[in-house]
């Protein structure tokens, strides 16, 4: 019993060191993905919402605009998000939902972020991932405890497309990034959604939003995103739905949101909720 007590207590001191190490390690890394995303923050103009900026855009998106945002509010610069919700890990078979929170700060000039998530795949087993577009290029990095690589795609080229499409797509909760002042170009597609096509530098993509018929915006879909298979990247078509919208500083925003490959069947594998939105204006 004696031997049994130390073995327990040195595994439980192996964990808690591992834990600490794998954490302190990821929080470097987190703050040196951070600081290059501040390094590259362009002065945001105009410094506020002007309705004649809505001027030739499609009926749709001025509707939204008209919507989401209130005439002369100033321009958001910065946004902090914390997420709580599901992953599904599963590639194929049963879904396998697993519990995630995390946090994320976005620049909307030059467009970028830095998503830093938990995801608790059995109690006391935690893959730290980081998710991110900065200075134009993306990254896709989780690690068991922080500290074991499962996988990393990192620079230009395909990675810096999908994680800017991320980007664009969830604009809604940072709606004025997708006004035309901001980059953003429209293209008329039907009464209820219309194409939107952001570059920056070297990057450029499109996606089709979708709106509600309350205006604001349902999904953003494209036509392909990059997805991890077996250790490949594969490019699906792929979903983000928005909904619960509430308003936060004279903005329309959604609270959830869920991402869906489309395969062709749609297979969800990101569900959350915002917990704590917070703005930095121009």
């Amino acid at each position: 019993m004696e031997w049994l007590l130390i073995v327990v207590v040195l595994s439980v001191l192996a964990y808690v060191g591992v834990s600490m190490l794998g954490g302190a390690r990821w929080l470097l890394l987190t703050r040196g993905l951070q600081k290059r995303l501040a390094a590259g923050r362009q002065a945001v103009a105009p410094a506020r919402f002007d309705v004649r900026e809505l001027t030739g855009l499609p009926d749709p998106v001025q509707r939204y605009f008209r919507v989401a945002l209130t005439a002369g509010q100033p321009m958001l610069a910065t946004v902090r998000i914390e997420h709580a919700g599901s992953f599904n890990i599963a590639e194929s078979g049963a879904d396998r939902w697993k519990p995630f929170t995390s946090g994320q700060l976005v620049t909307t000039r030059r467009p970028g972020f830095v998503w830093d998530g938990r995801v608790t795949i059995v109690p006391g087993l935690t893959v730290h991932v980081h998710d991110a577009y900065v200075a134009g290029e993306g990254t896709l990095h989780p690690a068991v405890f922080g500290l074991t690589s499962l996988a990393r795609r990192q620079g230009k080229g395909d990675i810096a497309q999908d994680e800017l499409l991320r980007f664009l797509g969830e604009a809604a909760c940072y709606p004025t990034a997708l006004l035309p002042s901001q980059g953003v170009q429209w293209q008329a597609v039907d009464q209820s959604s219309a194409r939107a096509t952001l570059t920056d530098g070297e990057v450029t993509v499109s996606l089709l939003f979708r709106f509600s018929a309350d205006g604001l915006i349902e999904s953003a879909c494209a036509d392909a995103r990059g997805r991890m298979v077996s250790g490949k990247v594969v490019a699906l078509p792929w979903e983000g739905l928005w909904s619960d919208y509430q308003q936060h500083n004279g903005m329309w925003i959604p609270m959830c949101c869920e991402a869906r490959w489309l395969l062709p069947a749609p297979r969800p594998y990101w569900r959350a909720r915002i917990g704590l939105i917070e703005y930095e204006f121009a």
